[in-house]
């Protein structure tokens, strides 16, 4: 019975190695055309995500006072998974540090989108989740160094 078990290690898993490094999307299709869009920066580190999310919008989905004259940014972070063609990103809403955020004007809370890979090439990377296509272009490339947990 002591056999079948085995622990896993107190470190980091490496995460996927195509993906490291700082994603962001450049422009979106038709933004003049949108009432809002989302700008989205993705930094993946080993198993681990930053996400930077810059909304510009027409219409306010918020009280007057959180507006912002229809432009806000709002931040999550944590860890991800890929499978098949399919990148899980699994985390929270942040503030802009990346610390916990529990209130606030915009999103609070599990942040849990699921984006299927449509393509993948040295610098850029294109996916399609419920709503839009999300066309990254690779900024910075990181080299996983797994930290202890």
């Amino acid at each position: 019975m002591l056999f079948s078990c085995k622990c896993n290690p107190n470190i980091q898993n490496e995460g996927e190695s195509f993906l490291q490094g700082v994603w962001v999307q450049d422009s979106i299709q038709y933004q003049d055309q949108l009432l809002d869009y989302t700008r989205h920066k993705f930094t993946f580190t080993c198993d681990s995500f930053y996400a930077t999310l810059e909304t510009k919008a027409t219409v306010s989905p918020y009280p007057d006072s959180c507006f912002n004259g229809g432009n806000w940014t709002e931040y999550a972070k944590g860890k991800y998974g890929y499978r098949n063609d399919t990148l899980y990103l699994i985390g929270t809403f942040t503030k802009a540090n990346f610390k916990q955020r529990i209130s606030g004007c915009y999103r609070i809370g599990q942040y849990i989108p699921k984006l299927v890979l449509k393509e993948k090439s040295a610098g850029k990377l294109v996916f399609q989740d419920q709503h839009d296509v999300i066309t990254l272009n690779l900024k910075q490339k990181i080299i996983c160094d797994p930290k202890p947990l």
